[in-house]
């Protein structure tokens, strides 16, 4: 980063507006005792806003005496941020010109071509009528619709050096263009609109009824498994559910579902998926299901084996 330094030309004084004032002291009244110093950024740039557009030393002076501050550790923070310009600015717009990767490569260069043109050869110089300045800075933040360039807190995006043109020209005529995309692209769309999710079956709901048959020829079965009788979980809860290897025997169906051996583990059915379901035996047809739920609800884990004060079974 280059040298920064203060303006040679500097004002005499600086004092905040009674207005200003108040938003200053209720900004540094958000932090502890002792360290208003904290506050110093928010405090030097109402103290910009106010001049104008950049920061002078009798500004920094005052900031510093406001917070407790040692005047260099405030001028310290004056000229590392880039934020705070250290020159006058135009009074119409200042240009910040992105001139990073993306933005280069999409023709950055050229923008800066029109800024030297028209404003000034060099950045940070006022044109001749004092309107216009401008500058190139790091990313701006919308890469996917260089170039770009910000004035004041509006970006304007997609630019080719004739709609800067016309861009510049707007703003001398107090008329400046809405801020964005100058190609009429909507946030960062790919130009000329989307290429992707455009099938309207995606969303007028039509794709639903091949989901579910998807879901059913997942399952093995022709036809849903019938509700089983809900079950209370037992506390805690039992043991994870089986590994989802519980793939059909080839040749066989309907066959478990990894949901449905989830549902049984919680209904405490654990040794009836481990004989059946998951270690490679006999599938569980899909309409045994809730007989076998129904069987864990009344009888508990003993209809299956289990010894009453098994954690993995559920309370009769």
């Amino acid at each position: 980063m280059a040298v920064r330094r203060l303006h040679p030309d500097q004002p005499a004084g600086f004092a905040f507006t009674s207005e200003n004032l108040a938003w200053v002291n209720a900004t540094i009244s958000k932090y502890p005792q002792g360290k208003q110093a904290s506050a110093v950024i928010p405090v030097l740039w109402r103290a910009q806003e106010q001049i104008g557009g950049w920061i002078t030393e009798p500004a920094i002076r005052v900031v510093a005496d406001l917070l407790g501050m040692a005047h260099i550790r405030v001028l310290e923070i004056a000229t590392f941020y880039t934020m705070f310009q250290l020159a006058p600015i135009g009074s119409k717009a200042h240009v910040q010109v992105c001139g990073t990767t993306p933005c280069m490569l999409r023709g950055s260069k050229d923008l800066i071509k029109v800024c030297k043109k028209r404003i000034a050869e060099d950045p940070f110089h006022l044109s001749d009528d004092g309107a216009f300045s401008w500058e190139e800075v790091e990313c701006l933040g919308s890469c996917a619709n260089a170039p770009m360039v910000q004035i004041g807190a509006d970006t304007y995006e997609d630019l080719t050096p004739a709609s800067f043109d016309a861009l510049l020209d707007g703003f001398a005529q107090g008329m400046p263009p809405k801020p964005g995309s100058q190609i009429g692209r909507t946030a960062s769309c790919p130009e000329g609109g989307p290429t992707t999710l455009c099938d309207p079956s995606l969303f007028d709901g039509s794709r639903v009824g091949q989901w579910q048959k998807r879901l059913e020829h997942g399952s093995g079965g022709s036809a849903p498994a019938a509700p089983a009788t809900p079950v209370a979980p037992s506390t805690p809860p039992a043991a994870s559910a089986p590994p989802a290897s519980a793939t059909p025997i080839e040749g066989s169906k309907p066959f478990v579902h990894p949901a449905a051996l989830a549902a049984m583990a919680n209904a405490g059915i654990v040794k009836e998926l481990e004989d059946r379901g998951s270690a490679g035996g006999k599938p569980i047809p899909a309409g045994e299901l809730a007989s076998l739920a129904q069987l864990a609800r009344v009888k508990g884990p003993a209809a299956f084996g289990a010894k009453p004060d098994d954690n993995d079974g559920v309370k009769g």
